[in-house]
């Protein structure tokens, strides 16, 4: 059974950071991106960044780079997001998925993400 689990989220002032992590595990293909998305009440899914397993390329949302940085330790598992400079507009449930395409393609509202965990609420502050 392929299981996504977020954790790390929480209530922080604008300015604040956090880490969130993604820890995944039962599946056993090899070419995958994981990527975080956020969705927040009322909003369109918002792709918030990408890393290949393969070979960590990453990708960022324009609204979060130079803010948030995709990372993993050498074991590829679990995938962090560490979030700095955090914004009210970041408020959101952030999602962990499994994405099976190319990492340049993997932010698109249209990116087809595979398996997806349950989410981890962020809650920013002004």
């Amino acid at each position: 059974e392929v299981l996504l689990v977020e954790s790390g989220g929480g209530l922080v002032q604008a300015g604040g950071s956090l880490r969130l992590s993604c820890a995944a595990s039962g599946f056993t293909f090899d070419d995958y991106a994981i990527a975080w998305f956020r969705q927040a009440p009322g909003k369109e899914r918002e792709g918030v960044s990408c890393m290949s397993n393969s070979d960590g390329s990453t990708a960022y949302a324009h609204s979060v780079k130079g803010r948030f940085t995709i990372s993993r330790n050498d074991g590829k598992n679990p995938v962090y997001l560490q979030m700095d400079s955090l914004k009210p507009e970041d408020t959101a449930v952030y999602y962990c998925a499994v994405y099976r395409g190319i990492v340049s393609t993997c932010l698109s509202p249209r990116a087809l993400y595979d398996y997806r965990g349950r989410g981890t609420q962020v809650t920013v502050s002004s």
